[in-house]
């Protein structure tokens, strides 16, 4: 029984602190990095001491956030590069990244501007542009990609997408798809033309 206890505390504690973690990626979305911790621990449904114990300082629970996006980044490149089709895997991760940056939507700017001790960027950013550069080399390899792609362009493709604004958290991700879709068209040497995603209203009043 004192086993089966332990479990199930054990269990709760890591689903308050994931609870925590998403409505702190949402409230800092929202609200900026000032959002206070009484709107986490509520969206999170959980009281502020229970916030607390998982994360002492408002520091540590931005720098755990902003961690689990690194981790999110890193896992969409690897599973990238596990894939047997290189071109498969490449185009994945291109809609995958600009998913999760859409969805970012600066959390990751303001917390290096805000933390910028807190870790170390440099090294993290040489680890995601290494990977990034293996799955691009990967996907050149196969012929379906153009030879004159480079690592840039790729930098480039965040960079835009983080440029974009809607009206709401959909609207944003679905322009990022049919961003993401362009991209991939604009990047292999010979264009499927699938379908591309629907097209999100991104200015009221815009003819269709």
């Amino acid at each position: 029984m004192t086993t089966r206890s332990t479990h199930i505390r054990r269990s709760d504690a890591r689903d308050n602190r994931d609870r925590i973690l998403e409505a702190a990626r949402e409230v800092f979305v929202a609200e900026g990095l000032d959002a206070p911790i009484r709107e986490i621990a509520r969206r999170a449904e959980v009281g502020p001491a229970t916030l607390y114990r998982h994360f002492p300082t408002k520091e540590v629970l931005v720098a755990e956030a902003f961690t689990d996006q690194m981790l999110a980044c890193r896992s969409i490149v690897d599973a990238g590069l596990a894939d047997p089709d290189p071109w498969h895997g490449f185009c994945r991760a291109i809609e995958e990244l600009c998913e999760v940056y859409a969805r970012d939507r600066g959390f990751t700017a303001a917390f290096m501007s805000t933390f910028p001790h807190a870790m170390d960027f440099a090294a993290l950013r040489t680890a995601a542009l290494k990977g990034a550069a293996e799955l691009l080399r990967r996907a050149k390899a196969t012929g379906r990609a153009r030879p004159d792609i480079v690592l840039d362009d790729i930098i480039l493709m965040i960079m835009a997408n983080n440029g974009i604004h809607a009206a709401g958290p959909r609207a944003r991700i679905a322009a990022s798809r049919r961003f993401a879709a362009l991209m991939i068209d604009a990047f292999a040497t010979s264009p499927e033309l699938s379908p591309l995603p629907p097209v999100p209203r991104l200015m009221p009043g815009a003819p269709a």
